[in-house]
C-alpha cells in the first residue's frame, strides 16, 4: 500500500497576527488563530508556524496564541523560529505543538539537537534545511536525534538530483509554487511525507480540493472516502437520506436534514456539509449565506443503512433562529441524574467557580478559597494519602468515596490556578 502524503499549511506568526508569505513578501491580514482554524477546516493535515517573534515580550504573545490553537484545532502544530535554549523548546511543546524544528543554518540550534531529541523524544523534533550545505549534513542531523527534515528548497531540484533518496530519511517539503505538477513531483520523492504549502490567496480555504487534485496526480491522500457507496443506502420515499448532525466535541444534537447524492458527494469533497431542501427542491451548502459552516469530523451510517449521523464542527450557531440547536423547545421531560462522566465534573467544577465568584456563607468551597492555595495543597495532599490507605482495603466502597473526595479537591486547585476541564482532557487527549 502507497504511504499517506501529508499536505500541511505553513504560515508565519509575529505579534499574535498571520505573517502569510506571498511571493516573498510578508503581510499581516488577520488574526493567527482564524487562520489557524481555516486551515484546520478546509484540510489541512497539519499546520508549521514560524514564529517570527522580535523579543521576549513578543515571543510570549505567539506562545499564548498557539496554545490557544493548539486547544481548538484537531491536527497538528509543528513550531519553530524563537529558539535560543532548551527551555524554549519545551514552552513550544507545553504551548500545545506536536514537534518542534530547529534551523540546520544556526549552530546554537544545531547544538542543542541532541540534548533536545534525548529529553523529548527524537518524534518532537525535526530539522529545517535551508541551503546546499546543510543538505549534506542531512545524515549527521538524523543521527544526532532530528526525526524529520523540512526541506525549504527548490522541489524540482532535490526531486532532479535525488539527493534524499539513498539516505533513507522521511522529511517534508517546503513549497512557494501554487503548480500542481511540482507539488506533485515534490511529494514522489524518496521518503517524502508530503508537503508543506505556504499561504497564498489561491491555496486558502482549499485544502481539501488540492487533495484531491493530488489524488488524481497519483498520490495517495489523507480524504473523506466513504467505505459504502450510496447505491447501499436506503433512501425514504423522496429518494433522500435523512442526516442527523451532532457537535463532535459537546455530542449535541444540532439539526436533522437530507442529502441526495450530490450533496453527498459534495460533502466528501469538500469536508463541508452539503444538503437538499425538500422545500427549494434545490442542493445548498451549510453556512453559505450566514458563514455557519459545518465542517466534517465524521459520518457514519445506522444499522438499516437508512440514516447518516454526521459529527461536525460547527461554526456558529446551527439553527436559523439563532439557537446552538434547532432542538430547544422542550417537549416532555422527567428529571434524572446526569451521568455522563465529563458533564458530572464540569457541572461540578461549575459550581465550584460560582462558589469562587459568589461566595456562600458556611460554604466549605469558600473555606477552602479563603485559606488560599496552601491550605487547597494540604487537603490534596490529605486525600490522596486517604486513597492509598483505602486502596490496601479489600472493600472497594471506600476508595470510591475517597477518589471522589481527591477529585473535588482538585477541582477547587483547578479553579484557584485557572484551570480547566477542557484544558485536562486536551493535554490527555495530546498523550
Amino acid at each position: 500500500m502507497a504511504k499517506m502524503k501529508r499536505l500541511a499549511a505553513g504560515i508565519g506568526c509575529r505579534n499574535g497576527m498571520a505573517v502569510k508569505l506571498t511571493e516573498g513578501h510578508p503581510s499581516t491580514e488577520q488574526p493567527f488563530l482564524s487562520y489557524a482554524l481555516e486551515c484546520n477546516d478546509t484540510g489541512a493535515d497539519a499546520l508549521l508556524v514560524l514564529d517570527l517573534a522580535e523579543s521576549d515580550q513578543e515571543h510570549e504573545k505567539n506562545i499564548g496564541q498557539i496554545k490557544e490553537a493548539g486547544r481548538l484545532l484537531d491536527i497538528p502544530i509543528v513550531v519553530g523560529g524563537y529558539i535560543k535554549r532548551l527551555e524554549d523548546i519545551k514552552k513550544y511543546l507545553y504551548a500545545g505543538a506536536r514537534s518542534v524544528f530547529l534551523h540546520a543554518g544556526d549552530p546554537v540550534h544545531v547544538g542543542l539537537l541532541k540534548e533536545a531529541a534525548d529529553r523529548f523524544g527524537r518524534e518532537k523534533i525535526h530539522m529545517l534545511i535551508t541551503g546546499s550545505e546543510q543538505l549534506k549534513r542531512v545524515p549527521e542531523f538524523y543521527e544526532l536525534g532530528a526525526s524529520r527534515m523540512i526541506l525549504d528548497l527548490d522541489a524540482a531540484r532535490i526531486r532532479r538530483t535525488g539527493c534524499m533518496e539513498p539516505w533513507d530519511i522521511p522529511f517534508l517539503t517546503v513549497c512557494t509554487d501554487n503548480s500542481l505538477e511540482l507539488i506533485s513531483d515534490a511529494m514522489s520523492c524518496g521518503q517524502s511525507d508530503g508537503v508543506v504549502l505556504i499561504a497564498s490567496p489561491e491555496r486558502e480555504g482549499h485544502y481539501m480540493e488540492i487533495k484531491q487534485q493530488l489524488e488524481t496526480m497519483g498520490n495517495e491522500m489523507d480524504l473523506l472516502r466513504s467505505q459504502i457507496p450510496w447505491s447501499a443506502f436506503k433512501l425514504n420515499s423522496d429518494g433522500l437520506m435523512p442526516v442527523v448532525v451532532q457537535d463532535y466535541r459537546t455530542m449535541e444534537v444540532l439539526m436533522m436534514a437530507y442529502m441526495n447524492e450530490q450533496a453527498f458527494a459534495d460533502t466528501l469533497l469538500t469536508g463541508k456539509m452539503h444538503y437538499y431542501s425538500r422545500s427549494r427542491k434545490c442542493q445548498w451548502l451549510k453556512g453559505e449565506t450566514s458563514g455557519h459552516f459545518q465542517y466534517v469530523r465524521s459520518l457514519r451510517l445506522d444499522c438499516d443503512n437508512d440514516t447518516i449521523l454526521a459529527k461536525v464542527h460547527q461554526i456558529g450557531p446551527a439553527c436559523h433562529t439563532g439557537a446552538v440547536s434547532c432542538f430547544y423547545q422542550p417537549l416532555a421531560e422527567k428529571e434524572s441524574r446526569e451521568m455522563n462522566p465529563l458533564k458530572v465534573f464540569e457541572s461540578v467544577f461549575q459550581v465550584i467557580l460560582d462558589r469562587k465568584e459568589h461566595p456562600k456563607e458556611g460554604s466549605y468551597t469558600n473555606y477552602l478559597f479563603e485559606k488560599g492555595i496552601d491550605k487547597i495543597l494540604k487537603k490534596v495532599g490529605e486525600e490522596a494519602t486517604e486513597i492509598v490507605i483505602a486502596a490496601k482495603n479489600p472493600d472497594p466502597e471506600e476508595i470510591k468515596y475517597e477518589i471522589s473526595d481527591l477529585l473535588y479537591h482538585l477541582m477547587v486547585l483547578m479553579a484557584e490556578k485557572g484551570v480547566s476541564w477542557e484544558d485536562i482532557t486536551e493535554e490527555l487527549a495530546k498523550r
